[in-house]
């Protein structure tokens, strides 16, 4: 399945979870899209509930079906909870890195940046997305770009940022310097329902 390109306001609305974190794809039209909006909700059943909660989290994080569940199966290779493991995995994308830094307003905004080598992790360029970082790494922007008027504009416009990232305003870097806790993640997804929908 290809990664989904079309507007995000339509598909946070569809699942009634903000795909951009920020709730303001829900406030003006909160009813699901379509010509009769609320009229047109079924109760789900307990593998609908599952896949809701899976295609939250996908698209959240801006992944094809195949990345998901690669990087599912890869949590389930690591101590601890699997569901918790599975969201630090993807907390670790260097696209997702680049976004919880501020160098862009969406992830698909800090997608663009990786894929056009404006990003660097260590000191070298890196332009795959779904690069896995681990704690330690320093993502920072190019030198011969650090005066890109949409990263300015994003940093400025960044009012407070994770705790498991520190920031350089003066280097434009920024470091991982650990795993992420489940509490510092979004409340509104639940992994054990992702769990049990690979686990059916």
């Amino acid at each position: 399945m290809a990664r989904y390109t079309g507007p995000s306001y339509r598909k946070s609305r569809r699942l009634g979870f903000s795909i951009l974190e920020t709730g303001k794809e829900l406030t003006r039209k909160p009813s699901i899209p379509g010509q009769h909006g609320k009229a047109r909700q079924k109760k789900l059943s307990d593998y609908g509930v599952q896949l809701h909660e899976k295609q939250k989290a996908r698209f959240m994080y801006g992944l094809t079906e195949k990345q998901f569940k690669r990087t599912f199966n890869d949590a389930a290779k690591q101590k601890g909870v699997h569901g918790e493991n599975l969201l630090k995995l993807l907390e670790s994308r260097l696209d997702n890195l680049a976004y919880r830094i501020g160098f862009a307003s969406t992830r698909r905004g800090s997608r663009q940046l990786v894929n056009h080598g404006h990003i660097t992790v260590n000191g070298k360029k890196v332009d795959i997305p779904s690069y896995r970082c681990t704690p330690g790494d320093v993502i920072a922007i190019k030198e011969n770009d650090k005066e890109m008027t949409i990263v300015k504009t994003s940093l400025e416009a960044l009012h407070n940022r994770v705790e498991f990232i520190t920031f350089d305003e003066k280097k434009l870097a920024g470091t991982y310097v650990r795993y992420p806790e489940r509490s510092e993640l979004n409340p509104d997804i639940n992994e054990s329902l992702i769990v049990e929908y690979y686990n059916r």
